[in-house]
This record gives structure tokens, sequence and C-alpha cells, in this order.
């Protein structure tokens, strides 16, 4: 072949670029690995069991309107309006942050700016990329929702016909629009800096949305009291909605077919305006793309990162100074990754409304049952606190060994023992979960106002159950570690990910189990102001001391078997 023949692929369109994703989500499928069909069950089982409440929801709450007659078209017409809205703003910052990966920070896109292929080609096919990330998990959303609502309103063909019409054209606006704002953002800031404050933001609009959709108290609307207000609460609701966003072009034309009309104006609203933002996204490119790549590759600076204050603070720890180093890096390497300490944020709303909801609870208006109701909920919220601890601990602990990446044979090769490593990754994720496990457990029972004895009981119980679930995260993290992993959502649901929520699913349960005969008997003395005879408190005493033995049993034997295995991996 002549030299200056361009290669048979180059002449193909731009789906040719999409071959290598194609062909490397074959070839993983074929290699399949040790626990993936097991996996795919789980996460398929749960992908179907969504899917299937958010049809019965829709389907359930579409069927109840159907006797409101003119309220009830109202209400459905804008509850559609609302549902586009808000997955409308979903699509927009996801398309920024997947943007961001596709057009700058891919490691294939330096061997593609280098080959000779047209920049409209890389643009869509990018673009095309960007579009299916950013999608897949709103289309997997709102299909079954609408599916519910067009059988419950016995809806015509044409409806079904609609959806897809409406689907197409829905998701491309965001996504050209999270382009265009990539394309300037990255002009401005690094691509990583850009990823990182668009992380931030993201993260921070959530926090914003939780804590609102709670403290708006929606109950107060089966409140008899409320009743006067429901005219002025379905108009705030109203207030957002406006003729010229995409979200009510969508709402109104899926809406149409339901009425025995048709949405042609507003089909042909969103289609140009896809077309439209499509062509000024890839005008954006050819203005600013090759000037955005050259910043992205610029390496980030290092101030606030160096934490050198830390290095003075472990010097006060009792710690050898192997273990003393282990542990510094593995708090500044979580310090410095703005994707890991950034997600605390949400975690910390999520904290806020749990405690919210424990301090609106009305449980006075129960007369005769209030203080053994009051005490139960105490033992709840331990159980509610331990599945919570379950999914902090597959999130930041299980993934610890699996992190170190590439960089793991420098540990093989140093002399530090496999037992140093583990336990710092150990004490780096327990103390943080304790801390945060006593405070919840602690203010949840304080804004309850449980008896002495279990506000003891559950603080303690709790300590416990964290230092098993950080154990056992540990302990299956180095003994089904995933070093190739490109992130940590890969690592958390790998084999070993699911293994551990299933254990530590069974060991909450076990250890809830094992306490809950005790605080009976507890119970049942309290709810008669009759003191809990001897052999009672001797029975309690034992059913809690095994509780305990249990956590502690789980921990060691889970640590063990990870130092065995690192162990035998490094020899």
């Amino acid at each position: 072949m002549n030299a200056m023949t361009p290669l048979p692929g180059l002449r193909k369109g731009f789906p040719f670029l999409l071959l290598p994703t194609y062909l490397g989500t074959a070839n993983r499928a074929k290699r399949r690995e040790k626990g993936d069909a097991v996996r795919s069950v789980v996460f398929g089982l749960i992908a179907v069991g969504v899917a299937a409440t958010l049809f019965a929801v829709s389907f359930w709450l579409t069927w109840q309107l159907t006797d409101y007659e003119e309220l009830g078209e109202y209400l459905l017409r804008l509850g559609i309006s609302w549902l586009f809205l808000t997955f409308l703003s979903f699509l927009a910052f996801s398309a920024l942050v997947t943007s961001l990966s596709t057009f700058f920070l891919s490691e294939d896109l330096k061997l593609l700016l280098a080959a000779p292929i047209p920049g409209t080609r890389l643009f869509y096919s990018r673009y095309a990329r960007t579009l299916l990330q950013a999608s897949w998990m709103v289309l997997a959303f709102l299909t079954p929702v609408l599916l519910g609502i067009g059988l419950a309103r016995c809806a015509p063909s044409s409806y079904y016909v609609t959806v897809p019409l409406v689907l197409a054209p829905f998701v491309v606006i965001p996504v050209a629009f999270g382009c265009i704002v990539t394309l300037m953002l990255v002009n401005v800031f690094p691509a990583k800096r850009a990823r990182d404050i668009l992380m931030l933001t993201g993260l921070l609009f959530a926090v914003a949305i939780v804590m609102l959709l709670r403290f708006i108290r929606p109950e107060r609307l089966l409140s008899v009291r409320s009743l006067p207000d429901i005219t002025a609460f379905f108009a705030t609701l109203q207030s957002p909605i406006t003729p010229l966003l995409p979200s009510f072009w969508a709402g109104e034309a899926t809406f149409a077919p339901l009425m025995n009309r048709t949405g042609w104006l507003y089909l042909a609203a969103l289609w140009t305006t896809a077309l439209a933002s499509t062509l000024i996204a890839r005008m954006a490119y050819g203005l600013l793309y090759f000037e955005g790549f050259s910043k992205s590759q610029e390496a980030r600076k290092a101030r606030f990162s160096r934490l050198a204050f830390m290095d003075r603070m472990a010097g006060w720890l009792p710690l050898s100074a192997s273990s003393r180093a282990l542990l510094l890096k593995d708090v500044k390497i979580f310090m410095r990754d703005s994707t890991q300490w950034s997600q605390l944020l949400l975690l910390m709303a999520l904290v806020a409304v749990y405690l919210y909801n424990f301090s609106v609870l009305d449980l006075d208006r129960i007369p005769y049952m209030g203080r053994v109701v009051r005490n139960a909920y105490a033992f709840v919220n331990l159980a509610m606190a331990s599945f919570v601890l379950s999914s902090i601990a597959v999130r930041f602990v299980f993934p610890a060994v699996s992190m170190e990446s590439t960089s793991f044979w420098i540990l093989r090769t140093s002399p530090v023992s496999m037992g140093s490593f583990l336990w710092s990754k150990f004490a780096t994720g327990f103390v943080p979960v304790v801390f945060f496990a006593t405070f919840l457990t602690v203010v949840a029972n304080q804004m309850l106002g449980v008896h002495p004895f279990l506000k003891v009981l559950t603080a303690v119980a709790v300590v416990f159950m964290s230092l098993a679930l950080v154990g056992l995260a540990a302990g299956l993290g180095a003994q089904y570690p995933r070093f190739g992993a490109e992130n940590v959502n890969q690592i958390a649901g790998s084999y070993g990910g699911v293994v551990f929520m299933v254990s530590a699913v069974a060991f909450i349960c076990v250890e809830i189990a094992m306490l809950a005969w005790p605080t009976s008997i507890f119970l049942f003395y309290d709810f008669r102001n009759i003191p809990v005879p001897t052999p009672r408190r001797i029975a309690m005493v034992v059913g809690i001391g095994a509780a305990f033995s249990l956590s502690v049993a789980v921990f060691q034997v889970s640590m063990r078997r990870g130092i065995r295995a690192l162990t035998a991996l490094a020899g």
C-alpha cells in the first residue's frame, strides 16, 4: 500500500471511531472474571426491581387521578412537566461531567488527535459517546414511568409512537448545551480543575435539593389543618414551568396523545432545537477545542494539597515509622482527591435530613404507647445506622487496597509488612466511620428522648458494629482486589463488593436479632414500670455479650484472612 494512501478505516464515517468502545465491551463480556455471572444476576434483578417499582408507582398514581376528572388531568399534566424538568437538569449536569471525560480526559485522545482524522468526524464520535453515557440512565428511568402512565390512561397507539419521538431530541438538547459549556469552561480552567469544580457544584446542588425537599415538609398536605393551603401549594408548583424550556415542550407533546390530540408544534420545537444545538456545539468545537485540549495537559499545582501540618500531627501518634508513613500517605491521597472527600458533603446533607426526621416525629400523639414506640425507635435507629455504615464502608474502605493500582508493586518491594499495610487501611476508615456512627446514634436518641439504658446500649453497640463492618470491608477488599479498575465504582461493584454487601447485611441482621431479645426484655418491664428481675438481667447481659463477641470475631477473622491474602499476593 502506498504511504500516501489513507487507511481503509479512515475513509469511513464517524461510527467507525466508536468501534473500539464496542470491541472493548465485547471482549470484556467474553473474558469473564470470577463473580461476573453473580454480579450480573444481582444487578440485573435490582434493575428489574427498580423498573417494576417505577412502573407500578406511576401506574397507581395515574390510575388514582382518573377519579378526579379535570383536577386529575391537571395534576397529571403538571406531574409530567415536572418530571421532564427534573430530568432536564440531571441531563445537563451529567453532560457537563461526561463531556469533560470524552472530549478532554480520555486516554485515547492523544492517539486520535495525532491520526489523520477530520475534526468533524472526531467531534461527532465524541458527541455520540457523550450522548450515550449521559442519557442512558435517564432513559432507563423515564421509560417505565411513561409506560405506566400510558397503560393506566389506556392511551392510544399514537402515545407510544410519540414517546420515543419526544425522548430522542429531549436528551440531545441538554447534552449539546453541556458540551458547549464544557468547551468554554476548559478554556478558562484546566480540564482536571474544571472537573473538580463541576463535581463540587453538582454535589452542592444535590445537597440543596435533598434538604429543600425535606424541609418543606410535604407530609403537612396530609393534615386536615392544611387543606386551605392546597390551592396555593399547586400554584407554587406551577410557577417554575415556562413555555421556553424543552421540558415544557416534551411534557406537552407527551400529554397531548393522552387527550386524543396531536402535539406536532411541540415536537417540531424539540427536533429543530436539537438539530440547532448540535450544529452550535460543532461550531464551538471548531473554535475552542484545540486551545482547551492544550490547556488540559497542564499539571495541577500543589499548594494546599501538600498538607505539611499532617506530618507534625502524625509525629504525636504512638506508631512505628512505617505505620506512620502509610497512614500519612492514605490520608493525604484522600484529601487531595476531590472526588472522594467532596462526596462527604452529600453524606452530611443526608445525615441532616435523617436527624431532622427524628426531630419532627410527634410521638406524644400516641397516648399510651408513646414511650414504648420511642424506645423501639432507638433500636430501629441502630439498624438504619448500621446499613448506612455498610454503604459507607463499601464506598470508601473496601476499594482502599485496590486503589493502590499499579503502585502496589512499590509496597511489595519495600520493607513494609502486608499486616501494617492493611492495618493502615483499616485505621484510615475506622476512625471517621466510628465517629460518624456514634454521632448519628447519640444525637438521634437524644432527639427521641429514649431511656438512658438504651442510649448507652446503642452507642456501645454501634462502636462494635463499626469495628466489624470496617474490618470486614478491609479484609474482603484485600481478598478480592481489583487493581486494574478505572474508577472506584467498578471496584465497589465487583464480585468482592457484592460479597461484602451480602455479608454485611447478613451480619447486621444477625447482630440486630441478638440484641433484639435483651432489648425486648427491657421494654417489657419498662412499660409496666417494674424492675427487671435478676435472672432476666443475667440473660440480658449474656445476650448483649454474645452480640458484641460476634462483632469482635467478624473483625478478627476478616483482618486475618485479608493479611493472609495480601501476603500470598506479595509473595
